[in-house]
């Protein structure tokens, strides 16, 4: 099986130097994403597009093909081929009424034939005659021009055919890796994983830095989300989760800060310890999910006022997007029900929030504040890779894994909607309950508690993580199924 790769169209036309790193970078990507799916692959690289060949036929490493070209940076679309040796047009005919001639019945379709090197006809003849056969010899419902149900796709180039069994469109956007990395400030909301998501189409490599304003249950989320965007977007280059501790920073603020200006304040030194991680890993600039005049600190005033915190760029993806064009990005990309269940904590909250900050009023109030606290809390960070968040000693409390499940025992598959419907579990015995992870928390007190559960997700990171909290929380009816 084929798999030709076509490259995001902005990056066909940047110079050739450039357009060669991209390639290579995207082939890289792709080499380290899909290899664990078939060992035995091959990777081709040209100057318009990568070739993948695989000889594995089963349907579940076909299918996680699909996933990764869906899902990786830089791609504008893929197609599953079959491929042979160029004959006559006839020939082709007759290769592609055998490759998708049942697929017509009752459709209508249209032939389109893409074609490159010398041959003794052209596209046009090649789609009259194949179109005209089909027409004949299918049981289809005609052609039509204009608004197929189905179109039959060709490329004959060279001496080669290739019949396109399916389309696989991209992200588009860059290769993740061509372009400097980044520090996204997300809190775990619609806003700040869409952002995170948007640098990372763009081919950024983006670390993440949470500020824990006191809330266990929101640090839990929040890692959840953060892991959720890597494995499905970024996970051909590892990055950073850095939790920053800033109840005290906040405590300081309510102390010490004019209610008005708490907003804005918290903004800038949430920028001023962020700008510092960055600095740590060498990251230019940082992210964050904020639009015009969403919030009382967005105003343009505000953000100005706010950036005057740190020489650190700060890059605003979703600047002039409206919430609900964010919200139903957040549903296309897999991180609404994160955002509607995320636990959240607000330790700042102004009565009368500027909108209009002025620099010397805020220099006056930060006068009063003890920023050895702030540094304290910046010298405190936690960095972990994101793959590793499981493992995390500080987070999580010692759970059993077992590779093969307990009689009378429930397995808990927390696994994203989409992962259970594309790959759903099956075991040879035992009870399987689909639980999504973002409902975890808040539908496991519900359960049957004489029970013991088994949580299981596809890398065993998410489940054990959730396994974790649930003994913090006093469960012990809690392990994980990790299937050898």
């Amino acid at each position: 099986m084929k798999f030709i790769v076509k490259l995001f169209p902005e990056i066909i036309i940047k110079s050739k130097p450039v357009r060669k790193k991209f390639t290579q970078q995207l082939r890289d990507n792709l080499r380290k994403l899909l290899l664990p799916l078939d060992p035995d692959l091959t990777i081709i690289r040209d100057w318009d597009r990568i070739t993948l060949e695989t000889r594995s036929t089963d349907p579940l490493v076909l299918q996680g093909f699909v996933v990764v070209l869906s899902q990786t940076p830089g791609i504008a679309h893929a197609i599953e081929v079959a491929e042979y040796p160029l004959v006559d047009v006839h020939d082709i005919y007759e290769k592609t009424r055998e490759a998708v001639g049942d697929s017509l019945r009752g459709k209508r379709f249209v032939v389109r034939c893409k074609r490159v090197g010398q041959h003794d006809f052209n596209s046009g003849e090649v789609e009259r005659y194949v179109g005209g056969g089909l027409n004949q010899h299918v049981e289809s419902a005609g052609v039509d021009l204009r608004n197929p149900d189905v179109t039959v796709r060709i490329e004959v180039r060279n001496q080669q055919v290739y019949i396109v069994n399916r389309r696989i469109e991209g992200l588009g956007g860059f290769p993740l890796g061509t372009v400097d990395a980044v520090m996204s400030l997300i809190s775990g909301g619609f806003d700040s994983t869409v952002s995170s998501y948007m640098t990372m189409k763009r081919g950024m490599r983006t670390h993440f830095c949470f500020f824990n304003l006191g809330g266990r249950e929101h640090e839990v989320g929040v890692k959840e989300v953060a892991l959720y965007l890597w494995l499905k977007y970024g996970a051909s280059h590892r990055v950073k989760f850095v939790s920053v501790p800033f109840e005290d920073v906040v405590a300081e603020i309510l102390k010490n800060v004019e209610n008005s200006q708490m907003g804005v304040i918290l903004k800038r030194m949430m920028l001023r310890a962020a700008s510092q991680v960055a600095a740590q890993l060498e990251v230019p600039a940082l992210v964050t999910g904020e639009a015009v005049a969403q919030v009382s600190s967005q105003t343009l005033q505000n953000l100005s006022v706010i950036d005057q915190a740190t020489d650190t760029l700060v890059l605003r993806p979703l600047i002039t997007m409206d919430k609900l064009d964010i919200i139903k990005t957040a549903a296309a990309i897999g991180t609404e029900e994160f955002a509607a269940n995320m636990p959240e904590y607000c330790g700042v909250i102004s009565v009368k929030p500027t909108t209009k900050a002025k620099p010397e009023k805020i220099a006056a109030q930060e006068a009063n504040f003890d920023f050895a606290v702030l540094e304290r809390a910046i010298a405190a960070a936690d960095f972990i890779n994101i793959d590793q968040l499981a493992d995390e000693d500080k987070t999580v409390a010692e759970v059993e894994v077992l590779p093969i499940p307990l009689p009378d025992s429930v397995i808990l598959d927390v696994r994203h909607p989409d992962e259970v419907d594309r790959k759903p579990l099956k075991v040879t015995s035992g009870e399987v309950q689909a639980v999504p992870f973002f409902e975890l928390h808040r539908r496991f007190a519900e359960l049957d508690q004489s029970r013991i559960y088994l949580l299981y997700c596809d890398k065993g990171v998410m489940s054990r993580l959730h396994a974790s909290h649930l003994i913090e929380q006093g469960f012990s009816n809690v392990k994980v199924y990790r299937p050898s």
